[in-house]
């Protein structure tokens, strides 16, 4: 392929993936959330709960393509990939960490803020109140300190973000944590007096780990990974955070 036929190739997945944006902005970001999830809980609605569900996805998708840089990178086959690339991944997942913690907060606190019954019994199912305690308390509080403590203590230095070992380590802590946290999306309206078996539905989740594990790496077998003549490609190999 030549210089122009990379350039137009390129600039066809730029606009490509512009357009994506607005239709995942209108879909995963907005319209599933209330259908998927929030219609579980029939009386409660929230006008956070999809920028809420969003950033969940956003930071657990910034993982998973860490766990590729670095699997891909210890295997050869990202010669370019150096310590730069894995620092601007490990501020992506710093950061939209807090985002998403700064959400959860802005949604717990308004719900409780407020006081009303329509909105408070959405926590009541989950942490429960002084007239009933709920089942899933631990794992409600479990999972906000995997998704904001864990993330922001271990990635307040630069040096940890630049560790490959560790930002593996967080990349599968905040894949865990958000599986965790549409477990509690979900099951607490339900089965609100008693936890279901954890194992059945994380055997589910590692089947569709395994399934996208397979079909990724079939893709990533049919094409050469360092693309050549790309516009931008200088730019990228000699990135300096």
């Amino acid at each position: 392929m030549t210089v122009e036929e990379k350039k137009k190739f390129s600039w066809d997945n730029t606009v490509m993936a512009a357009l994506y944006i607005v239709v995942f902005a209108l879909t995963i970001m907005s319209s599933l959330p209330w259908l998927w999830l929030m219609s579980i809980d029939a009386h409660w609605f929230s006008t956070m709960y999809s920028w809420y569900t969003f950033a969940s996805t956003f930071v657990a998708g910034i993982a998973l393509i860490t766990l590729y840089v670095v699997f891909l990178k210890n295997n050869g086959l990202l010669p370019a990939v150096n310590k730069e690339h894995l620092h601007d991944l490990g501020k992506f997942m710093f950061a939209f960490s807090i985002f998403w913690t700064y959400l959860w907060f802005s949604q717990f606190m308004l719900i409780w803020y407020s006081n009303q019954p329509e909105e408070t019994i959405y926590f009541v199912n989950r942490i429960g109140n002084s007239a009933r305690q709920s089942p899933y308390s631990g794992i409600f509080w479990f999972m906000l300190v995997i998704n904001f403590v864990g993330p922001i203590l271990i990635f307040m230095s630069r040096d940890s973000k630049r560790n490959y070992t560790i930002v593996t380590f967080v990349s599968i802590l905040i894949l865990f944590g958000h599986w965790l946290d549409f477990y509690q999306m979900v099951f607490p309206a339900i089965s609100p007096d008693k936890v279901p078996s954890i194992a059945f539905d994380m055997g589910i989740a590692l089947f569709f780990v395994g399934l996208i594990m397979l079909l990724v790496a079939r893709t990533l077998s049919k094409y050469p990974l360092t693309v050549e003549n790309h516009p931008f490609a200088k730019e990228s190999v000699i990135h300096h955070t």
